[in-house]
């Protein structure tokens, strides 16, 4: 705990935490409640991860306008990870993806 606060103190800002690939790695995704959003988002994942087994977890916004689909992937480095948010974003359908 201690190297932690000192790594803190020193740059200013906390380390990124280290991830260890491959991993289950949870991504939820946010954007507009249409009829065909989660498909979409599960066609999207299956394209970055050849394993992934379809399991989601759908919740719409208090107003109905919006949706997010959680979905855990097997993460096998950065490199995925950047281009499946790359993906999401650039088709226009996407608001946020954590």
């Amino acid at each position: 705990m201690s190297d932690i606060l000192f790594n803190q103190q020193q740059s200013g800002q906390p380390d990124a935490p280290k991830i260890e690939f491959p991993c289950d790695y949870p991504v939820k995704i946010l954007g507009d409640a249409d009829a065909d959003f989660v498909e979409f988002v599960l066609k999207v994942v299956q394209r970055h991860d050849g394993d992934f087994n379809g399991t989601h977890d759908v919740k719409a916004s208090r107003n109905g306008r919006f949706q997010s689909v959680t979905v855990v992937i097997t993460a096998t480095g950065e490199a995925q990870l950047s281009a499946l948010h790359k993906e999401f974003m650039d088709s226009g359908r996407v608001k946020m993806v954590i």
